[in-house]
């Protein structure tokens, strides 16, 4: 049996982390102070929004640090899983974030309240900024795991929804209308849960071990099959072990003799091609009916 182990630890965001979450902490506490001087039920629900954005980023920042602990004890694989458990977090938190937002646009509704726009529009012109350049400090790595494209995909709503409350402060300066800013509440709650949503189904199926989107299983099926002196394989496994890290194991069928090469070359094209870096085969020289799982 060889056994493949690499560890790749991205540790490049840790000053983009550290200042998205400082920069909203101060942002929340405007919003609250202005929110509340301006009678806003949007200003109030975006900060509540952003409250949950900065325990997001903590909590994928904790979850990074974690995965990059060497394994030791009963924890043989480390603690890379803490990065899909903390995605799964954040997306109940935005859950959370929804119901108070929808609580308190209800409240607004049936007792409106005046709504100062001029001061709704400065102060959420405010987060458009700061959620933008939040958003582009995790652009370049929401590609390669899904807690910082968790992470930009947040600060990339908060500016949208931001920008939406500009919008309703316009509209009441203009029209006077103070039921705009509880239903830009909801809409901004569809914004959330349109991108929440998305999130949470994807973490759940990490946390199931389910083979991760961007891989399929056939192609990596064949690659094993188009091997040299590979009849046939069973027990094929692949899983994420982090939000950045894939694993395989498999039984390869090979009657004939095999060397070292074989296999490392065998590593190196499922790296190259899938980006699977843990891997592990057990070669086996005829092939066992009741051994074949029904996967492959």
């Amino acid at each position: 049996m060889t056994h493949l182990h690499e560890h790749s630890v991205n540790i490049k965001h840790n000053r983009a982390f550290a200042i998205g979450i400082v920069l909203n902490l101060i942002f929340i506490a405007v919003e609250i102070f202005y929110g509340l001087k301006a009678n806003s039920s949007a200003l109030l629900a975006d900060a509540g929004h952003n409250t949950s954005d900065v325990l997001s980023l903590v909590f994928a920042w904790l979850a990074m640090w974690l995965a990059s602990k060497k394994p030791g004890g009963k924890y043989t694989y480390g603690f890379r899983k803490t990065t899909i458990l903390v995605s799964i977090l954040n997306a109940f938190l935005l859950f959370a974030a929804m119901t108070a937002i929808s609580w308190d646009a209800i409240a607004a509704i049936r007792n409106p309240r005046p709504v100062e726009g001029t001061l709704l529009m400065i102060v959420a012109g405010i987060g458009v900024l700061i959620n933008t350049f939040t958003a582009l400090l995790f652009i370049r790595g929401q590609k390669e795991d899904l807690n910082i494209k968790g992470a930009f995909l947040h600060m990339a709503a908060d500016a949208a929804v931001s920008f939406g409350v500009v919008i309703a402060g316009l509209l009441i300066m203009l029209t006077g209308k103070q039921w705009i800013d509880p239903l830009m509440s909801f809409l901004i709650i569809t914004v959330i849960l349109l991108g929440t949503w998305r999130l949470f189904t994807d973490s759940i199926k990490l946390a199931l071990d389910a083979v991760p989107d961007s891989i399929k299983l056939e192609k990596v099926k064949d690659l094993l099959l188009s091997q040299e002196g590979v009849e046939d394989i069973h027990d094929l496994h692949i899983w994420a072990m982090s939000t950045t890290q894939v694993a395989l194991t498999a039984h390869l069928i090979m009657p004939g003799k095999h060397d070292d090469k074989f296999i490392a070359g065998l590593q190196k094209q499922l790296k190259l091609k899938f980006g699977i870096e843990h891997t592990t085969f057990q070669i086996e020289n005829e092939f066992i009916e009741e051994n074949r799982e029904s996967n492959c």
